[in-house]
Order: C-alpha cells, then sequence, then structure tokens
C-alpha cells in the first residue's frame, strides 16, 4: 500500500507560478511512475505530466514549456513546479503513482489550483 500527500496548491494570479509537491510513503516499488493529473470541473481528469524512476519525463501538450515535473527518489517525493499560468489551468491536481509493468496504482487526495485575478 502507498499513500500520496500533496501540497503546494493555492490560488495565483495568471502570470503566476506554483510548485506542487507530492510524498509517497509506504512500500513502494523501486520501479515506478509518478506523476500529475488534473480535473476542472465538469470536465474529465486528464494527465499533465509523469516522471519514471529513471528520470524520463512525460508532458501533455499543454504542459510543455510552462510546466517542470521532478523527483527526489530518496525522499520518494514528486514535484510540479508550473509558471506563466493561465486561469484554464484552474482545477484539482491529483497525484499518481504506477508500478510499472502492473495495474496497481494510488491516487492522492488532491490539491486545489486556482488561477484567477
Amino acid at each position: 500500500q502507498v499513500q500520496l500527500v500533496e501540497s503546494g496548491g493555492g490560488l495565483v494570479q495568471p502570470g503566476g507560478s506554483l510548485r506542487l509537491s507530492c510524498a509517497a510513503s509506504g512500500i513502494i516499488s523501486s520501479i515506478n511512475v509518478m506523476g500529475w493529473y488534473r480535473q476542472a470541473p465538469g470536465k474529465q481528469r486528464e494527465p499533465v505530466a509523469n516522471i519514471i524512476s529513471d528520470g524520463v519525463t512525460t508532458y501533455a501538450d499543454n504542459a510543455k514549456g510552462r510546466f517542470t515535473i521532478s523527483r527526489d527518489n530518496a525522499k520518494n517525493t514528486v514535484f510540479l513546479q508550473m509558471n506563466s499560468l493561465k486561469p484554464e489551468d484552474t482545477a484539482v491536481y491529483y497525484c499518481n503513482f504506477k508500478v510499472l509493468f502492473s495495474r496497481i496504482e494510488y491516487w492522492g487526495q488532491g490539491t486545489q489550483v486556482t488561477v484567477s485575478s
């Protein structure tokens, strides 16, 4: 079992920045993918970015060039640095942990990000 605890959400003006963190605890496979998804009101949950335990990253098109995902394997923590935020980035952001080559995955409780003037 893996527990995920997110932090760092909040209210920010357009053009501003936020940094999300997600700490994983429990029985953690060393071969995993950690990532961020988001869900805006009335919309489906969508991927934002993820990073494999070896450091390989992928980004959604609307995150490229503005968001940076990173991880600290020693602390089982993943970060999402979000810059140049737009109102359309407003959503609940969820941390996700997947064990590679399996269907095992876990979700955090979500953290609200609101971009508004």
